[in-house]
This record gives structure tokens, sequence and C-alpha cells, in this order.
């Protein structure tokens, strides 16, 4: 199927481009992860120097058991963990020396269990005092802020996040009946007894909003594009599924019929369980899909451009029976197909949609994708080693990574070190091919595959940055179908040292991948 041509895609619009992975919580800092303030606006910075057009990062909500930015706590909040603490101190909501209780966390991971409690008391903190300030500048913005957001998700998050914590952070179907089944008096009293918690919250989500504004804001300015990411699923433990449980698959208790899942795929012989309860697309459809509307609209506010996670979910997905232990055991149901992306585009015009299209893909899910003109994936770690692999197929309306989030960095993958499901064999043949295409070396083969990468038809090449730094498994960061030890790594402060700049900036000149000036991103 031809691609639609009225809805040219955003990375057609900008050009030839290259780009880094990197999530926010991997930048180098001192108060133990990455934050959205000052360490992400050294990396625009970084990333104008290097001639970089792109930075991709993972979904920004708020984390939960695990630490997983694609489980998160709401679909429209920020996470708290990521709000920069400097700036803060220059608003004169903290001093210099209550930072001090972060600084024996460590600089070359995220201990989530040390820094959680120890940021949020600071940010509850600052916001107390932020609440005790006469009126200025930022108190307007605070109540412009709480007029936009209040009714649309902010005061449901806010009441969510207070009640979990009463309830030592239990997921709320655990909850007393009277606030899982939202009992108007309980949430009333609630809100009564917890006031000055809620309106910290809400605090807290103000000074995400606004770091977050200025970032997109300062990046737009240097050409540099935000390329976010979002789920398709929402997690049940989440104030979304909590204040509207018609959007899903649910009973008013929060038990679920089915759960969403992958089948048997290149990360798991079992498939992959995410446990997520299923939307219900009847429901969506009647309402006009105006939950996902405004959901595209906020994403739409924070980012240039979107990844939508399994895309393949919109034209049909996997439903697995609630209480399964494993992913194999499901079946295929219809998704929402077009008329969800006709409902989006008629309320916010053209979308800025990449699709992640990685695994069992179908014609169907093909013509979907291709009818609405969305870049698709390719990841080269899974094809440059097979031996019908052509780089000339390769789209120009796609997005060429050597890996993602979910693979292990290129040098781990090709030594096959790592948590790897290939055999020998496989490993061996993979390595013979690859140096084949790239005509390369093993010592070389992350500088070789990013310049494959690169010179590919498609119009934006991705690598993570743990690939430009050429490290090994260590430095992996996520391992899917595993909840331990994941979305912990940060990269080293020192790690882009000039020579290390120079030399990402000629493979991209090279490349002809250096933003032209013509663009500029949308702010």
């Amino acid at each position: 199927m031809k691609q639609n041509k009225n809805s040219e895609s955003y990375i057609m619009q900008m050009g030839r481009r290259a780009g880094v992975g990197l999530h926010i919580s991997s930048l180098p800092g001192e108060h133990g992860i990455g934050d959205i303030a000052d360490s992400s606006v050294s990396f625009v910075d970084t990333l104008a120097a290097m001639g970089i057009g792109v930075w991709q990062f993972l979904p920004l909500g708020p984390t939960a058991y695990g630490d997983s930015p694609y489980q998160p706590l709401s679909a429209f909040a920020g996470n708290a963990n990521l709000i920069g603490l400097n700036p803060l101190v220059r608003y004169g909501l903290l001093d210099q020396a209550e930072l001090d209780m972060l600084a024996g966390l460590p600089r070359d991971y995220t201990d989530y269990g040390s820094l959680i409690p120890a940021k949020r008391a600071l940010l509850f903190k600052a916001a107390e005092r932020f609440s005790a300030m006469q009126g200025n500048g930022l108190k307007t913005e605070y109540e412009e802020f709480l007029h936009r957001y209040g009714e649309q998700w902010l005061d449901d998050y806010a009441l969510f996040r207070v009640l979990k914590t009463a309830h030592g952070e239990r997921p709320w179907p655990e909850w007393g009946m009277e606030f899982v089944h939202r009992r108007p008096e309980a949430l009333e009293k609630a809100r009564d007894e917890q006031r000055d918690a809620i309106e910290c919250t809400r605090i807290t989500q103000f000074l995400f909003d606004r770091q977050w504004r200025e970032l997109k804001n300062y990046a737009a300015d240097r050409g540099i594009c935000m390329f976010g990411d979002i789920p398709i699923y929402i997690a049940l433990d989440s104030a979304d599924a909590w204040a509207h449980p018609e959007l899903l698959q649910i009973d008013r208790d929060g038990v679920p019929g089915s759960v969403a899942g992958v089948p048997p795929d290149y990360f798991s012989e079992d498939g992959q369980l995410w446990g997520n309860p299923l939307y219900d697309w009847d429901y969506h459809h009647r309402t006009g899909y105006q939950w996902w509307i405004e959901r595209m609209h906020h994403i739409g506010q924070q980012t240039h451009l979107v990844r939508i996670d399994h895309f393949r979910g919109f034209e049909s997905f996997w439903s697995v029976p609630y209480g399964a232990e494993t992913a194999k055991n499901g079946e295929w149901l219809p998704g929402p197909g077009d008329a969800l992306f006709k409902a989006m585009r008629e309320s916010l015009g053209n979308l800025a949609i990449v699709a992640e299209d990685l695994g069992v893909i179908t014609p169907e899910v093909d013509e979907l994708r291709l009818g609405q003109g969305f870049p698709g994936m390719v990841v080269l770690q899974f094809e440059v080693g097979e031996p019908d692999f052509d780089m000339d197929e390769i789209a120009e309306n796609s997005v060429c990574y050597t890996g993602t989030h979910d693979n292990d960095t290129t040098l781990g993958w090709f030594s096959g070190n790592g948590d790897d499901t290939r055999t020998e064999k496989e490993i061996v043949q993979a390595q013979k091919r690859t140096l084949t295409v790239t005509g390369g070396t093993k010592e070389t083969i992350h500088a070789d595959l990013i310049r494959l990468a690169f010179s590919s038809n498609s119009m934006l090449a991705i690598a993570p940055m743990q690939d430009y730094l050429g490290l090994g498994s260590e430095a992996r960061f996520n391992i899917p179908g595993t909840t331990m030890n994941n979305w912990r790594w940060r990269m080293p402060a020192d790690a882009l040292r000039p020579g290390m700049v120079d030399w990402i900036g000629e493979m991209v000149q090279d490349a002809s991948r250096v933003p032209e000036k013509r663009w500029h991103c949308a702010s």
C-alpha cells in the first residue's frame, strides 16, 4: 500500500538527521540521577556541537515498582525524580547545603532505593516553601498550570499519589474498598485530611512541567528535535486506571479479564507477559477516542516527535488470560485501526508519530502504518546478520537504529557474551555476515554499525549513547522480561571529551546528516 501523501511524516520534513538514544535518567550529574534541567541543557549543547539533531528518550511518566518508564503511574504526569534541583536553589526553594544529602549517591548508576525517598523529601520541602511564598511570577504561572490541567488529570493524579502513599505504596486494587470504588464521601474526606500533601504533589508537577518546557524550548532554539516515547498501554496501578476504569477491560474491583503481552519472539521464548489491562476499544469508539486525543495532545506539547511503543497493537493485540504465568497461550484480537488515527487527525492535525513495528508484523499492520504515513523502525542488530539483508531495501520514511534500549549494546551483541538467546553457531554466523556488510573489524564494530546506519536510506538514523561510546554488556539499559537491575546505567561525566565530540561530529558530517539551518523544531 502506498504512503498517504497528505500526511508527510515529520522525519521526512526534517531531512536527513543523526540521533542519539539516551534516557534522561542516564545523564551524568551530581544528584544521583540525570535531570531535565542543568544535566539536559548541557547535553543539548553537546548534541549541537556534534551536529546530532535528534535526542530520543524514554517515557517521562512517574515510575513505580521496578522503575520501568513503560509502567508509569500516570499517562500525563511527569517523573518527579527527573526534576533538576539546582534550579530550585536558584528559585529560592532549597538551600545548596540541603542538597548534601544526595552527595553520597553513586554517579555511575541510579540507586533508586536510596534516591527516591531522599529526593522526594527535598521536593516536598521545596513545594512547602513554594506554597508559603507570596505572590510572584512563579505563583502566577502555577495558577495557570492548575487552570490548564487541574480537572483534566492533575487533581486525580495528586489524590491518587497521596492515597497510594497512605496505603504503603500498594496498587490501588489493594486499597480500602471505599477508595477502590471511589466513594465520593471517602474521597472528599481524603482531600480534606491530605490537603497539604495533595498541594505538594500539584506543585511538584508544576515544577516538572516548567523545567520541561524550558528544556524543550532550549533544544528547539538549537535545532534539536526532542523525540519522546509512550507505551501503547497504561499500567493497572495508575491514576488513569483508578480514575477512569471505563477505559479498560477491568471490573469495579480493578481485576482484569485479560492482559497485554506479546507471543514468543526474538527477546523471549515464552513471549513477554506485560500484565497491563487491555483497552475497552468499544468504549473509546463510542466516545470518539477522546482520551487518546487528549493523550496525544499532551505528548505533543512535550515533544516534537513521538514513538508509540507496540504500534501493531492498534491493528490487533495479543490478549492473555489474566493469571497466566507466560504469554504463550494468548490470542490475537482486533484493535481500533484507522478509526483511531482518523479521530486524532481531525482534532490535532498531522501526527508526528513513529511506529514501533518490531516483532510479529503482518501485512495488515504494514497497511495500517503505511496508510497513515508513519515511519517504521529498522534495527540493524536484528537485520544485518541475516543472509537476505539488503541495505537498499530500507525505506526513506523510517528510523534506522543500531539497537534500542531493549537490545544489548552493539559490542555486547556482537560478542554474544551478554544475555543472549542465540546459539553459538548463530552468533558466529551473525558475526561473519556483519563484518562482511560493514567491512569493519570486531574491535570497531560499534562505530562500523553506526556508520552503516548513517549510510542508510532512512531519513533518521539513531544509535544509543552506549554504542557511540563503544561500551559492552555492562552498560545495557534493559533486558526485556526481567525486573531487576534495569534502567540504572548512567553515562560517565567525562565520557564526551572533546576528542569524542569531534569524532562523532565527523561521522555525522561525513554522512551528510548535519541539520539544515532552514529547518527548525516547532517549540
